[in-house]
């Protein structure tokens, strides 16, 4: 392939990711918040009038309040998280993150984890026996012989007699995060011995209201098991789940973007682990437990089970905390790395290194641009300096195409002739580029998936690297006091044009590759070829308005520095460039001649 065919390639390949990333913003993105609406305006009918709002057969539900009365309850409280534990069914189905708000906002209410059966997309955790005797279900109502509240260092037991001579204990343990200690003791005061198997399961009925409408999260069924790492999304777990499937040890559960519920056997038990979907009063229930091997119990004898259960934020420090200490394998993996997991992971270290130092992770991302450019800069330098030395002979270019326009072929070697005399790789402005994608990659997952991430200040108007930057050109970036969303007319050409939603830092990045491309060279003299490129700082600006602010952050540091890199280049070559022509006009002297 020559080297004219292989900028139409680079020219095409760009073009395509453009197309894609477009068609995911202005066409999968609308209909994703269209949806959103609609269960919003669903939800809000439900809850003036849950009759109303029901499909015919299907259940009807009583909010969160009702659903955690309906039982007498244990309290739950720790420095991390707090709610209650129901004595009907002695589950686990009542807890907030206390660390996490959901929202910025001064009030906002914190994190809700779990939520009863009863209300809407309830969401738990359930533990105990299975089997021919008469064992607890979700009706048992527990008597709590010790302890008051929940807490670190403060267990508290449940027991349950069955009236037919088997007696069944419950102590609940909690540390000082997300760790549950789950000890459930069946003890044999009858004459017959009775077969009985642990079980421990994560239900979560219905669909997460937040679910991300985006592929590059995976939501869902996760679980370490058999020796692998085994993901459903949701949408593939309602078509049907994973069959039981032997293991020894291992972790399963329910994973949201952030959040995490799992139940853990002892990593020296063998299980049968499966993911399982059904449906109850018109609601898919989403299920992912596992079964113990079934043991005899016999008279005057009992039997132990232990069973841990994790419930809360996929914070990489604290899976990799349990990992080490309880001896979870994989733990960290419940954060969604990727395929390329290979380069989230090492992106995310050097993050956490750099926070370390820095005490901001929006400070961190500059210091990683850093440390990126510097790593590639001897590749870097080379490639722009042939940039420079193609811009320079510029001139010669455009009078070899004039003299052998008829020709191409003759215009084709004596522009590579040229090139050869004058030491010019006409692709080397491209390697910079090629090599920083994986990194670009890299970064807008990890700013995506890790909860480090989440509602992380920079510095000014911006309070969460994860999200998109909150300013916008329609009131002057805050400057005029009023929000254009909130007028009626404005507001509804937004929401309907919700890609010219532009905030400041994708304008400053658009402002730096405009730079950056004015710097280089045309790499086509095809008009409409032209026009892309002219049009490219335009495109990008609008593309990344929506993506994560920190990795636009990234990119308009990058792309300074390379605006930076080049502008010394440039003066050292004598190559005129656009921050000299703009340096002459604020002065009045006007653009070189």
């Amino acid at each position: 392939m020559d080297k004219e065919n292989a900028r139409n390639t680079i020219v095409f390949v760009v073009c395509a990711v453009a197309l894609m990333i477009a068609y995911q913003m202005f066409i999968l993105g609308p209909r994703a918040k269209e949806r959103e609406v609609a269960a919003r305006a669903q939800a809000a009918l439900a809850a003036k009038n849950p009759i109303a709002a029901a499909a015919p057969g299907a259940q009807i539900f009583v909010d969160r309040a009702q659903a955690v009365a309906a039982s007498p309850r244990v309290l739950v409280e720790n420095p991390a998280v707090k709610g209650s534990i129901a004595l009907q069914g002695g589950r686990i189905d009542d807890l907030f993150l206390k660390d996490y708000k959901q929202t910025l906002t001064a009030n906002s209410p914190p994190v809700e984890l779990f939520r009863p059966e009863g209300a809407k997309q309830a969401y738990f955790a359930d533990f105990g026996w299975t089997g021919q005797a008469v064992a607890p279900s979700s009706k048992t109502l527990w008597t709590q012989t010790a302890g008051a509240t929940l807490a670190p260092g403060q267990p508290v037991t449940l027991t349950w007699d069955n009236g037919q001579g088997l007696t069944f204990t419950r102590q609940i343990a909690l540390d000082e995060r997300y760790m549950f200690t789950v000890v459930d003791t069946v003890a044999n005061r009858g004459t017959v011995p009775v077969q009985l198997a642990p079980y421990a399961s994560v239900q979560r009925q219905g669909l997460p209201s937040d679910m991300s409408a985006t592929n590059i999260l995976h939501e869902g069924a996760i679980g370490y098991f058999a020796g692998q790492l085994r993901m459903i999304g949701f949408k593939k777990w309602t078509k049907g789940g994973l069959a039981e499937t032997a293991s020894t040890g291992g972790w399963l559960g329910v994973t949201d973007k952030y959040w995490l519920a799992a139940v853990i056997p002892d990593q020296k038990e063998a299980i049968q682990a499966a993911y399982r979907v059904s449906q109850v009063n018109g609601v898919d229930v989403y299920e992912a437990n596992f079964v113990g091997p079934a043991r005899a119990v016999a008279p005057g004898t009992q039997s132990v089970q232990t069973t841990r259960v994790f419930a809360g934020a996929k914070k990489v420090s604290v899976l990799k905390d349990y990992e080490d200490q309880l001896g979870v394998p994989k733990f960290d993996n419940a954060v969604d790395w990727g395929n390329f997991w290979f380069l989230t992971r090492p992106i995310f270290w050097l993050l956490e290194q750099f926070h370390k130092a820095a005490g901001n992770f929006g400070l961190s991302i500059l210091m990683l641009t850093v440390f990126v450019r510097g790593l590639f800069f001897p590749l870097a330098n080379k490639s722009y300096e042939s940039v420079t030395k193609m811009k320079k002979v510029q001139p010669q270019l455009d009078e070899l195409k004039k003299k052998f326009g008829s020709d191409p072929a003759k215009q084709q070697q004596e522009m590579m002739a040229l090139y050869s005399r004058e030491k010019i790789n006409p692709l080397a402005g491209c390697v910079p580029i090629l090599f920083q994608l994986p990194v670009f990659y890299a970064l807008y997952k990890v700013l995506f998936v890790t909860i480090e991430m989440r509602h992380a200040p920079f510095v000014g108007w911006v309070h969460d690297l994860s999200a998109a930057d909150p300013t916008t050109l329609w009131n002057l970036f805050g400057l005029i006091p009023y929000d254009p969303g909130a007028l009626p007319l404005v507001g509804s050409m937004l929401v309907g044009l919700g890609f010219l939603h532009i905030g400041l830092w994708p304008i400053i990045y658009g402002i730096t590759m405009w730079l950056s491309t004015s710097m280089s060279p045309m790499p086509t003299a095809d008009p409409t070829q032209k026009i892309i490129f002219q049009l490219f700082p335009i495109v990008f600006t609008v593309m990344l308005a929506h993506s994560p602010v920190g990795l636009v952050i990234y990119w308009s540091w990058s792309s300074i520095l390379t605006v930076l890199q080049q502008y010394v280049i440039m003066r050292r070559y004598k190559v005129d460039n656009p921050i000299d022509d703009i340096i002459r006009r604020l002065k009045g002297g006007g653009k070189k001649a």
